[in-house]
């Protein structure tokens, strides 16, 4: 997308996984929400702790566990905030 250089890369995998995540907790968000650590991984704000944690996430997402995927989701730094649900 033009104009939108932080729309690209690693911190858009990651997003994208956490959104990925949301969706399959049945909160389908929008391509462009974001919450939790997604604005400082979209600023290079993040390091190999928040890696680990999208491993995960990608990780709990490719199986067929619905206990682990509410488990994750359930996470503060996963959760979708109240703020963001309408």
């Amino acid at each position: 997308m033009a104009g939108v250089d932080f729309a690209w890369g690693p911190a858009e995998i990651s997003g994208n996984a956490v959104r990925d995540l949301a969706a399959l907790c049945k909160m389908e968000m929008l391509p462009w929400d974001e919450w939790g650590r997604m604005t400082d991984a979209y600023q290079g704000k993040t390091g190999p702790d928040y890696d680990q944690l999208i491993d995960e996430v990608a990780d709990v997402c490719a199986k067929d566990d619905p206990l682990a995927l509410t488990s994750l989701f359930a996470r503060e730094v996963l959760a979708v905030p109240h703020s963001m649900v309408g």
